[in-house]
């Protein structure tokens, strides 16, 4: 339900037989029993009466006129008197600062000198008198629309004629429908007399019948509206003599269709003419009619036919016969009749307990058929769980509490018109019994054994309650009776419920003392409910049971969705919605609810259909909608088909453009704005814009041009000089073309401004010093036909060339800021344009000393101007003021000084609006012109502030900008989702996940809360998603108690005080297995809604998971396969080393002499052997490309079957070692870092990855690993554990940290490790995830960010972090799960280390630091070098024996 009105209580009634019982007199306080017939009470207490609260007299529909006085009437009566409002088209009027618009003392409205022109309509609208008593409550009167008759216009005027002596003639005179009343017809300029042969229809048309020759003359029509007079043109009408001949018999007027309310006056035109001069009969739907002796009909001049105070009986098809014996011609028309809505019954007043349900009843007659909405204490009720329409137009509310107490009110509303009707709800306090009224709106649970009470012991609470029977819909509950009395016999018993989280009560009773059980009906499926139970005896309730806490079973037997669910729009209107019968119906179906929604809207309407089909009529033009079907049986409602959205075709636009205004360029020429009809009024897509336009003088010849739809201006070229044209726009779509506006006018210019020399000298220049700043205004030059771009003021202490300012040409005031005090200032200003700047005019002035506070910089808004010598400038529009309409649309309106006292606008000036928001701070202004004095600004961002300002234009004339003024657009619901939704396991709780988000980016209002929606299918039904509120606005939530091993799906929703926006895509995060990797779980970014999850849940690429055989298996290959590497590597490095030692040498000369530079077999560009600057101890097997092989030992534990998958390593370890040794020398001690002799304290430990993802590459017939060895120096003792890089299981693999450091690094000739590691990120390039720079935990600095190192000996920042790469991640990466093993520690678990490997440096320094490493190099050291490595074969076999 709407949110209450401020700090008030609410309340409303209309009902009279309890205004009776207050008649009986009011219950004095302290008194025993309430004088409105209510039964006796216990001592001290008391029970309120009804308060009669209603209207005596309510505002109606009210036709005026422009100028005049209006009275709309409203006064309600209650003790003490009501305070009166008004609202204006919802909005309430403040009427303490109107100066026309006043609250009489009865309540009524009075609009005195109605305002109303064609851009500005201040008082036309809907009104509705709003009625307060303070303590009590509101209650609002019916809506009453004011109509205010707008300017005369003639869309049809008399033009000559004839007739013939004893036959009938017409002349034509169609204006405004709101100006018919006040059109009277002139013969020869004299008052015509109207009678029983000469009257006037109702649409204005004039009707002579058997004319004579005194109705000859000239004839016109004139429009009396408050103003002056409007004549028509003159038309002569002749009466020829009788030529006593005949002539066709033809209608002059027939009648046309006519929509009438109940009790109104109806007239059907009908005018035939010929000779010999006809007769007219009427007929009814194939009866005739008899005028002559009926008092409702009548037969007027000519052959109309009138009938007084229509009925609905009077509705039905009218034809006119017009027959001159000769022949019979016919004409018919329909005549449609319809009522206001009309109460049957009205809605009574209540009493009631908390935790009861009632019903209010309202029922309505109306045609069309009224639309009845619920008020209460003045809100809209929103229908809910808890209030809903029942039976069409009754409101129930369930589960009553205490704020549920007010006034309600039944509003009935159709296109004729609208009635109100009201009752008022108290509720009692538990201990007082309700009153016995009339037949009650109570439900038949709530209104048993309300006897009245007395003094003395009450009952203990009852024992032992359960639910002996649960279902699906309906609960059993029992119990014992109370400790305090075993035999309650004499004891009724009042069992209270509600749904969990919900704070509403309901209460069922017992049908009769003694009674200890009861069964609750209605109930949702596997919903859980509380229940308590409470005796009742003669003295009052007892204690209440411990809450008992139940949960519904699941429904089972529902119907299944309807299948082939289609929506096409039958006419603009209208939407036709078809289904099929359920395949999974579950029992016999009973009936089907149709849901359908506007689109961008959270109000779903629902009807109830029996048939396959249904057509839902008064939907609004081309819009979309969505619709869904339900099918009811027995057990209720079944599953929601998906929606089907549509859109209404389309149709001509029902409203004209707006802001339509005109700016003269030149003598030539006139340029044309608009902005398009209102949204809600363009009824399809706007193909275009229709322009005609028309000399003022010549209105007949009119000239029309066709612009694009997305144009909205148009520049109209080849105009005579000094002549004043009409304008008026229409918007089309591909229906047709919408109404136009109005004519509007503009002149053009006699003559061209010059632009072939510059400007003269500014007419006059004024300066008015201040403390730090002086105000320069000034007048334009004498000599206006010549072009003025701008000015040019130029400024400083004894000499203006110090700096210069440029101004706008339209400017006519600057204030120069931040200049010294009392100093002597020179000024000058030069008026200038495209072919330079004209002469200047000099002034000088003083600033003010500091001690100088009389003026302030401020006075310069207002000061008026200095008198200065024709032409002046134009004064800038006043009383500037923002009214906020809606989310989007704010209308600007001011005053112009310069206008007559009545603010009529008689000459060509127009007014430009410019407005900005301060947020971003650089935004800039926005402008469009108009030519009234208000206008409608837009396609404005909700809840944002703008400032306004107005300057006005007459010729060459203009204004400065106006004082601003301020406003902020409405709230609006949020258009975006919230951002960054992350979902993480919480540590240590692997059953709760944490979600984290940011909010929305366009929340158009202040967050209010969010909602969290997860599911473990993401294609379910929204509506089948849990649920998890967060209130306020904070970003992170926890959620706990879910399954593990189990993949979950969230969406999150964020709302403001207007709504719901719309949903975050979903989220995937798996939560961790019983026996999980620390809690962590695994999540998968952005799935779309088309997601669709793995069928199987094994982690092998076959779904078959691995035996405990296979893995002994996997850990023989393993070591097997780990010897044979160590075996390879031994041979090669032996090898290549004495190859390159001795090759070396004999060429170190050759080399010095080409200035140091190292040549290989290989271009020289593409040496660059990588930088291997150790961190961790490694070993590890990536798969490059996976084939399916069938086997599963081999595909669930990717490891290299045999030595030949296994990368060599030696050249490149072998010579980075000495590189590093020589290059960095400064940063790193010889012992740990010359040989690998210094190493042997250390202990490489394999870490292979056992990857269960599924094939990547299905063309690749063989399966390549990178092998990459890494070691740590026991030296360094703060190597960081955390600092784990999870290899993925997902079906993406993700580019290592390796791999993306060596990805633009070429290998050295030899060095096949880094090689093959960069041509499988190749491969693997286009589906790697991003991933995390690891920073390296011990103090020397890592060289793993690719860049060119620095030619002096490298600095390191002692303060470098250790980072782990899960706390990088958390917020931006996903996290993986891995299964690793490592054979060091016989497959105890232990995370694997990251890997960085650095860039490679300069191929010169490379060089030279090869050259160093040769040079030092010694047989001693491979010596050394060959003993670690049978050190580690050793470690192996040992492993392997094990």
């Amino acid at each position: 339900m709407a949110a209450e009105r401020g700090a008030r209580r609410l309340l409303g009634t209309s009902s009279f037989w309890l205004y009776c019982l207050l008649l009986l007199g009011r219950r004095a306080p302290g008194a025993a029993a309430a004088r409105s017939g209510s039964a006796p009470q216990s001592p001290g207490a008391s029970i309120r009466t009804f308060t009669p609260f209603y209207f005596l007299v309510e505002p109606v529909d009210t036709l005026s006129v422009r100028g005049s006085s209006v009275i709309l009437n409203c006064s309600a009566y209650s003790e003490p008197s009501p305070k009166i409002e008004w609202k204006k088209d919802g909005t309430f009027l403040n009427l303490v600062s109107d100066d026309r618009r006043q609250l009489l003392p009865d309540g009524s409205l009075f609009i005195s000198n109605v305002v109303h022109s064609k851009h500005n309509k201040p008082d036309e609208g809907y009104y509705q008198c709003v009625a307060t008593v303070e303590s009590l409550g509101t209650i609002i009167s019916r809506t009453a629309k004011l109509i205010v008759a707008g300017l005369p216009r003639f869309t049809s005027q008399p033009e000559p004629s004839s007739v013939y002596a004893g036959n009938n003639a017409i002349l034509n005179c169609e204006v405004n429908a709101d100006l018919v009343p006040f059109v009277r017809w002139e013969q020869n300029r004299q008052p015509l007399l109207l009678d029983d042969r000469v009257i006037k229809l109702p649409s204005g048309m004039l009707v002579i019948s058997n004319a004579t020759e005194g109705d000859g003359g000239l004839y016109r029509c004139v429009v009396e509206s408050g103003g002056p007079p409007k004549y028509s043109d003159e038309a002569e009408l002749k009466v020829l003599p009788d030529p006593e001949v005949t002539s066709d018999l033809v209608f002059l007027k027939q009648p046309s269709p006519l929509v009438r309310v109940i009790g109104q006056d109806v007239v059907l035109p009908c005018v035939a003419s010929g000779l010999p001069t006809p007769t007219i009969k009427w007929m009814k739907n194939e009866e005739a009619l008899d005028t002559e002796s009926s008092e409702r009909l009548v037969l007027l001049a000519g052959g109309s036919l009138e009938i007084s105070d229509v009925t609905e009986d009077d509705a039905g098809t009218y034809f006119c016969i017009a027959d001159n014996g000769n022949e019979t011609i016919e004409a018919q028309a329909e005549l449609t009749v319809q009522a206001q809505p009309e109460f049957l019954k009205q809605p009574t007043n209540i009493y009631a307990h908390e935790s009861m349900d009632i019903v209010f009843e309202c029922e309505v007659t109306g045609k069309p058929t009224p639309t009845v909405k619920w008020v209460k204490n003045g809100d809209m009720v929103i229908p809910s769980d808890y209030f809903k329409i029942v039976k069409e137009h009754n409101l129930q509310v369930l589960g009553l509490v205490k704020s549920d107490e007010g006034f309600y009110q039944c509003i009935a509303e159709n296109d004729v018109g609208n009635a109100q009707a009201g009752a008022q709800l108290i509720i009692l306090e538990h201990d007082v019994a309700i009153p016995t009224l009339p037949p009650t709106s109570l439900t038949s649970a709530t209104t048993d054994h309300l006897a009245p009470a007395t003094t003395g012991p009450l009952p203990s609470a009852p024992r032992d309650v359960v639910a002996s029977l649960v279902s699906t819909r309906f609960i059993k509950l029992t119990w014992r009776t109370p400790a305090s009395d075993p035999h309650g016999d004499n004891l009724t018993y009042s069992v209270f419920y509600t749904k969990e989280g919900i704070a509403r009560e309901r209460v069922e009773n017992t049908s009769h003392p003694g009674e200890m059980q009861v069964t609750i009906q209605n109930l949702m499926p596997a919903t859980v409910y509380i229940f308590r139970v409470m005796a009742q005896n003669k003295h009052g309730s007892g204690e209440s049971s411990a809450p008992l806490r139940v949960e519904t079973q699941p429904e089972v037997q529902l119907p299944g969705p309807a299948p082939n669910l289609r929506a096409y729009a039958a006419s603009p209107t209208s939407i036709t919605v078809t289904w099929e019968t359920p395949v999974s119906g579950n029992g016999e179906i009973q009936n089907y609810k149709l849901y359908y929604m506007e689109k961008g809207t959270d109000k779903e309407q629902d009807v109830d259909v029996s048939s396959h089909s249904y057509t839902i009529n008064g939907l609004k033009k081309y819009t979309e909608y969505s619709f869904r079907v339900v099918a009811y049986n027995k057990h209720g409602p079944g599953v929601s088909t998906p929606d089907v959205a549509v859109r209404t075709l389309s149709d001509v636009p029902s409203a004209a453009p707006q802001n339509l205004s005109l700016e003269v360029r030149n003598s030539k020429s006139i340029m044309i704005h608009w902005q398009p009809p209102a949204p809600a009024t363009q009824n399809g897509q706007i193909t275009g814009y229709k322009i005609r336009y028309r000399k003022a003088s010549r209105k007949s010849d009119v000239t029309e041009t066709l612009v694009s739809g997305t144009q909205l201006s148009q520049l109209i070229e080849g105009l005579d000089r000094g002549t004043e044209y009409n304008f008026r726009v229409a918007a089309l779509t591909i229906n047709g073309t919408g109404p136009a506006t109005d004519w509007l006018s503009a002149e053009t210019f006699e003559s061209d401004l010059d632009e072939t020399r510059v400007p003269e000298v500014p007419s006059s220049l004024h300066v008015r010093p201040l403390v730090t700043s002086i105000v320069v205004s000034w007048t334009p030059p004498e000599n206006q036909n010549i072009v003025v771009r701008g000015y040019a003021i130029g400024y400083g202490i004894g000499s203006p060339h110090a700096q210069t300012i440029k101004v706008d040409y339209k400017q006519r005031y600057y204030t120069i800021e931040n200049l010294d005090p009392s100093s002597h200032y020179v000024i000058t200003l030069k008026a200038f344009n495209n072919v330079g700047e004209g002469i200047p005019l000099y002034e000088s002035a003083v600033t003010r000393p500091h001690t100088d506070t009389s003026e302030v910089d401020l006075f310069v808004i207002n000061a008026p101007y200095t008198p200065v010598p024709d032409p002046t400038p134009m004064m800038p529009p006043v009383g500037v003021q923002a009214s906020i309409l809606s989310h989007d649309t704010i209308r600007i309106t001011w005053a112009d000084n310069s206008l007559p006292k009545h603010q009529k606008i008689t000459d060509s000036r127009y007014y430009t609006v410019r407005w900005k928001t301060n947020i971003p701070a650089n935004t800039k202004y926005k402008n469009a012109n108009a030519t009234t004095l208000s206008y409608l600004v837009t396609g404005l961002k909700p809840n944002t502030l703008y400032e306004f300002s107005v300057m006005v234009t007459k010729g060459r004339r203009s204004s400065t900008w106006s004082m601003t003024a301020h406003g902020t657009t409405f709230e609006l619901v949020p258009t975006s989702p919230p951002k960054d939704v992350t979902v993480v396991s919480k540590e240590g709780k692997p059953k709760t996940i944490i979600v984290n988000w940011q909010p929305p980016s366009e929340a158009n209002g202040k967050i209010t809360g969010y909602i969290i929606y997860y599911s473990t299918d993401v294609n379910a039904e929204i509506h089948d998603w849990v649920i998890e509120p967060v209130v306020g606005n904070r970003l992170t939530h926890q959620i706990q108690e879910l399954t593990l091993d189990t993949p979950y799906y969230f969406k999150i929703q964020a709302r403001n005080s207007k709504g719901m926006g719309p949903m975050s895509e979903a989220v995937q995060f798996r939560t961790p297995k019983a026996s999980g990797s620390g809690g962590k779980g695994s999540r998968l970014p952005d799935l779309g809604s088309d997601y669709k999850p793995p069928m199987s849940g094994s982690n092998s690429p076959h779904g078959s998971p691995t035996s405990p055989l296979d893995s002994n298996m996997l850990l023989v290959i393993i070591v097997s396969v780990g010897v044979i590497t160590i075996v390879v590597v031994v041979i090669i490095a032996v090898f290549c080393t004495r190859r390159t030692t001795s090759h070396q040498k004999k060429k170190r000369a050759a080399c010095k002499s080409v200035n140091g530079s190292h040549k290989y077999k290989g271009n020289s560009k593409d040496v660059k052997p990588p930088d291997l600057w150790i961190h961790h101890e490694r070993l590890e097997l990536k798969p490059i490309d996976k084939s399916p092989d069938p086997n599963p030992i081999m595909t669930d534990t990717p490891i290299p079957r045999n030595s030949q998958d296994i990368t060599p390593v030696d050249n490149s370890m072998d010579s980075n070692i000495h590189q590093r040794r020589n290059s960095y020398r400064g940063h790193e001690s010889e012992d740990s870092m010359s040989t690998l002799a210094g190493r042997r304290g250390m202990r490489p430990k394999m870490m292979m990855p056992f990857d269960s993802q599924p094939p990547q590459h299905e063309e690749t017939e063989t399966q390549r690993y990178s092998v990459t060895v890494k070691f740590t120096q026991l030296v360094h003792k703060d190597w960081s554990p955390e600092s784990v890089r999870n290899t993925p299981s997902t079906d993406t693999m993700p580019a290592s940290s390796s791999q993306t450091c060596c990805t633009d690094h070429q290998d050295p000739e030899g060095a096949t490790s880094s090689s093959y590691l960069a041509s499988s990120q190749e491969e693997d390039s286009g589906q790697s995830l991003p991933t995390a720079h690891v920073r390296p935990s011990h103090p020397l600095k890592s060289f793993a960010v690719p860049a060119i190192p620095p030619p002096g000996p490298p600095t390191y920042d002692p303060a470098l972090p250790s980072t782990p790469l899960l706390s990088q991640q958390a917020l931006n990466h996903h996290i993986h799960s891995v299964k690793t093993a490592s054979i060091g520690t016989l497959g105890r678990s232990r995370p694997p280390m990251p890997v960085v490997v650095p860039s490679a440096p300069e191929v010169q320094e490379t060089t030279r630091m090869l050259e160093d490493s040769e040079s030092s190099y010694e047989p001693d050291e491979l010596t050394k070098e060959m003993a670690h490595l049978e050190g580690l074969m050793k470690d192996l076999n040992a492993i392997t024996t094990a």
